[in-house]
């Protein structure tokens, strides 16, 4: 008599990954959106301003902007599926947020010294900074706290 095996996983997606509306009401998964919607305010806002000094706020808008579109893409292949096909998700998961997290935060403290800069030129421009800096701010903390809840899931 031959043995019944059972057949093959055909998936190695992680069991906990919800699907539909409750992806986005399930932690770390919840911050996606949060991530998205405050590093475009970022980028939109920096590229709003007269660039004061290029070096400093040219790695924030390559930072935020990469992030974004990063993040998107990645939020996109959770919501389709292709965390499915790939043993190893959750470590890209968790590699690619907590570098994103060290890199803005490096992104946040320059933007706010570009917004010291920008202070004694134009008032404007300063208070467009502020809020960049705000952003900026709050969007690392996020990817910090997306990255540890991903390590620790």
């Amino acid at each position: 008599m031959a043995s019944q095996d059972a057949p093959p996983a055909t998936s190695y997606a992680p069991s906990d990954v919800p699907s539909g509306v409750s992806f986005f009401l399930s932690i770390p998964f919840a911050f996606f959106l949060p991530e998205l919607v405050f590093g475009f305010w970022v980028w939109i806002l920096v590229a709003a301003t007269q660039v004061a000094n290029p070096l400093l706020q040219g790695w924030v808008m390559y930072v935020s902007l990469t992030s974004f579109l990063i993040s998107l893409m990645l939020l996109l292949s959770y919501l389709f599926g292709f965390y499915k096909k790939y043993d190893s998700w959750t470590v890209l998961d968790s590699l690619y947020h907590g570098t994103t997290s060290i890199l803005y935060m490096s992104a946040a403290v320059l933007q706010a010294h570009a917004t010291i800069i920008s202070e004694s030129q134009d008032l404007h421009n300063y208070y467009i900074n502020v809020a960049a800096s705000f952003f900026a701010f709050i969007t690392a903390l996020l990817y910090i706290l997306h990255a540890f809840r991903i390590y620790y899931h």
